[in-house]
């Protein structure tokens, strides 16, 4: 959520940087809303103390008359007109607030949409193969570890099953990219729920304005995490952080939810989207003022996981019409993947400034007896399935139809299958 203070300090800027994002929003709404919800707040107050004074003289019974109880009473329902008025003012003004996306941070690049964003490092070559590399959908119907036909039976299109030596593989990568950033990285592994309460999507920005890309079930009212960076944002809700435990590091696995739009024919083959998979995703609670460092190191604990595996891959920052919503910064990491003949985003490292902070209320004191501050919170998948098994399957892939496992993995890929 962007600071109302902000808003009412410097309202041009805040409408550039909504522009630069290509957002229509008019900020001079958010200032009526502002304005209005002020006077109301202010009048209420107002009419309190007016009533308290005539409390106090009906107290005194040389004061107490007929004119002053009637006044008194009139009195108060002005001021439960106000009470009703000034909270839906609010709940409106609030309501506003949890529309805007985040403010562009200064470094990020002009433009309109992913046509725009600039590469800013690659690592590896893109492999060549002596024969015709073959998408990953046909080589895991060839090695009989992807089963698209039951998938579709048991819940239909955009899923699919995997089996045996995939299952195998899909596990041993959670666990491989999970023991990296604990022992390596110096991630705290998180184990969070898959369903929350609806004011965690509204902390992490999903809600209200993404709803219908969310499974949802109404009677409980619990919502189906579209990322672990859902739980991991609230982690802290409504708490007040020690400023020497910061920066506080998360990793979590989390099977994830989302409803895949795509358009007839884009996308639509293997096992590139689907409305249900598996992801290790980086979380980071920090001081504003290292956020822009802890970045930095987020993302190269991804690229890191890419490396090991050696797997092709290129860092390329988002222009400002392609940011996410509650991001402010973001590097996309894009991994080659021969068969498909594509670059396939594994991870989305952002920084998300307060942004995000004061949606669920997270704060630090900078020094003992200072007014507490909102953390800045980062994010990036550490990384994402089912595109990591893709290029693993399409870049290790042999000409006699095999696929070779990447050595970091060895150890996790011992057990045999039947």
């Amino acid at each position: 959520m962007i600071d109302i203070k902000l808003i009412r300090e410097n309202p041009d800027f805040v409408q550039r940087s909504l522009e630069k994002r290509n957002d229509t929003f008019a900020v001079g709404e958010i200032l009526e809303l502002d304005v209005s919800y002020r006077k109301s707040l202010q009048r209420q107050e107002q009419f309190r103390a007016q009533h308290k004074k005539m409390s106090k003289q009906m107290s005194n019974p040389s004061e107490r008359s007929p004119e002053l109880t009637l006044e008194m009473r009139r009195l108060g329902n002005e001021i439960s007109a106000l009470q009703e008025e000034t909270s839906k003012t609010r709940s409106d003004l609030e309501a506003s607030l949890l529309t805007l996306p985040n403010i562009p941070h200064e470094s990020v690049p002009l433009g309109n949409d992913a046509s725009d964003n600039t590469v800013v490092r690659t690592w590896g070559e893109p492999k060549t193969f002596p024969f015709e590399p073959l998408p990953h959908w046909e080589l895991g119907e060839k090695l009989n570890i992807i089963d698209f036909q039951r998938g579709v039976k048991l819940s239909g299109s955009r899923f699919y099953v995997l089996k045996g030596w995939g299952a195998h593989l899909q596990r041993s990568l959670i666990s491989f990219m999970l023991d990296t950033h604990v022992r390596d990285h110096g991630y705290r592994e998180i184990y969070p729920p898959f369903m929350v309460k609806r004011e965690c999507l509204v902390g992490s920005g999903n809600l209200p304005k993404f709803g219908d890309n969310l499974y949802h079930d109404k009677e409980e009212d619990y919502w189906f995490i579209p990322t672990a960076e859902v739980p991991l944002t609230n982690f802290h809700r409504d708490e007040i952080l020690d400023a020497e435990d910061l920066p506080l590091s998360y990793v979590a696995y989390s099977t994830c939810f989302r409803r895949e739009k795509m358009t007839a024919g884009k996308d639509t083959r293997g096992i590139k989207r689907g409305h249900q998979f598996d992801k290790v995703e980086l979380y980071k609670f920090t001081r504003p003022e290292n956020s822009d460092e802890d970045l930095e190191k987020l993302t190269a604990d991804a690229e890191d996981i890419c490396q090991r595996l050696g797997l092709t891959y290129r860092v390329v920052q988002l222009c400002t019409g392609d940011l996410g919503f509650a991001s402010r910064k973001t590097y996309d990491i894009e991994l080659w993947a021969p068969g498909c003949n594509e670059w396939l985003e594994v991870s989305s490292c952002s920084n998300c400034g307060d942004f995000q902070a004061r949606r669920a209320n997270v704060r630090y004191r900078p020094e003992p007896g200072a007014r507490t501050q909102f953390v800045h919170t980062l994010n990036g998948s550490g990384v994402a399935l089912p595109r990591l098994l893709i290029a693993i399957l399409e870049n290790y892939q042999q000409a006699n139809g095999t696929v070779l496992i990447p050595e970091a993995l060895a150890p996790y890929m011992e057990l045999r299958q039947g």
